[in-house]
């Protein structure tokens, strides 16, 4: 079992319990668009249970690879969690935490609350297919998770109240040359995408539209954020390049544009289903996706180039050196399949493009599947460089961390 972590500590360790619960998430994409749940917005235990009830197939051993994946990866990000937790708190009392206040590197800071929006992700996920009756409950559940992102969306606008106000006060953004301050942005995305889930799945009228207002106002600070500081970061990367450390930070747009992808979805399934009457129109969703996924297209070849001409994979995968920064490498996997899943459901078995369960249906997911797998590999990789356990722990790695780079 995980006991250490083997740097010297900085909240970017957080990223780590991020990346699992993603991962956990992400194979509950397989049961979210491939086990039939004609009566509920998401399948839960009872359509679980039949699919895995009925005669053994294909569909049976996607659904055991897939509760095996939540499973494991829900242990994992909750086991880290807590570690981080526990970490933290020491952290607090130290002088690198005092040094840390007013400089650019408090940014880090905003990987707790994003990662604390992933845990209510990852638990709603674990209460609807392995509690048996909870979902008849749900209606009473989605007021308590809209008090929940409210509280971790109040604590992420305090942390980022705090870095921005020592920033204008103090300047020094210009001494950043890559793209971390997104985590600000990332942080209010992914609260928004967790208020837009009771908008778009909730019957009640009332708790669907405090879900739409609280989805739209994090998704607009995240926007507004995305602007100002990539605007800021790309003038300072084509200034001085880009710092090697921070290169993972070009791909941090993809997981950005997967949340903002997810609420657009959901806010208008709330609108329609609530507010409207209706059912949305898929090639509306399609629209929007298409804009979110191109801009991922984009951002992900530019920073595959920038970081495989850097040497970013020969150094810190597969190097000798290690970097707290590498675990920023899992979200854009993890968005990527998560995306690549729902642009497939929306954007073309809804619109008819493609038939589900076809061979060019599955033919599209192929390529979805290897990029989940090499995430799993790389985030392994980088466990078994910045997690120890047990006596290994005795060999800690010696390398400086610079505390301003994720």
């Amino acid at each position: 079992m995980t006991k250490k972590f083997t740097q010297n500590y900085t909240p970017s360790y957080f990223l780590s319990a991020l990346g699992s619960g993603g991962l956990a998430v992400s194979f509950f994409m397989y049961l979210m668009f491939m086990v039939k749940h004609p009566d509920t917005p998401i399948p839960n235990f009872s359509h679980i249970y039949s699919a895995l009830s009925g005669p053994i197939g294909p569909l049976t051993v996607m659904v055991v690879i897939a509760l095996a994946g939540i499973i494991y990866f829900s242990f994992r990000h909750f086991q880290l969690l807590i570690m981080n937790l526990r970490a933290f708190n020491r952290f607090k009392r130290t002088a690198a935490y005092a040094n840390l206040s007013g400089t650019p590197a408090e940014v880090t800071l905003m990987t707790i609350p994003l990662t604390l929006g992933m845990t209510i992700n990852v638990l709603f996920v674990l209460g609807a297919i392995f509690v048996p009756g909870l979902w008849t409950q749900v209606e009473y559940l989605f007021p308590w998770a809209l008090v929940a992102y409210g509280g971790v969306g109040v604590y992420a606008l305090k942390l980022f109240a705090d870095y921005s106000r020592q920033l204008i006060i103090g300047g020094g953004f210009e001494k950043r040359n890559d793209l971390s301050p997104l985590l600000s942005s990332f942080a209010f995305v992914m609260i928004g995408v967790g208020f837009a889930a009771s908008a778009a799945m909730s019957h009640n009228l009332i708790v669907s539209v405090i879900g739409i207002i609280g989805a739209i106002s994090f998704s607009t600070f995240a926007l507004l954020v995305l602007v100002v500081m990539l605007t800021l970061g790309i003038q300072a990367i084509l200034k001085d390049g880009i710092a090697l450390e921070g290169a993972p930070t070009l791909w941090m747009l993809i997981p950005i544009m997967t949340l903002l992808g997810i609420t657009s979805v959901r806010v208008i399934s709330g609108i329609s289903h609530n507010l409207m009457g209706t059912e949305p129109h898929p090639a509306v969703i399609l629209v929007f996706l298409s804009v979110f996924v191109s801009i991922q297209v984009l951002f992900g070849l530019i920073g595959y180039q920038a970081l495989h001409k850097m040497g970013y994979f020969k150094t810190f995968i597969n190097g000798d050196q290690n970097s707290v920064g590498s675990y920023a490498l899992i979200c854009p996997g993890v968005a990527t399949f998560v995306m690549g899943m729902f642009f497939i459901e929306w954007a073309l078995v809804k619109t008819d493009v493609i038939t589900k369960f076809s061979i060019a249906y599955f033919a599209i997911i192929l390529p979805l599947v290897l990029v989940q797998l090499k995430t799993i590999h790389v985030l392994f990789k980088i466990n078994r460089k910045l997690l120890c356990s047990g006596k290994n722990c005795s060999a800690k790695n010696s390398d400086s961390v610079n505390p301003a780079v994720i």
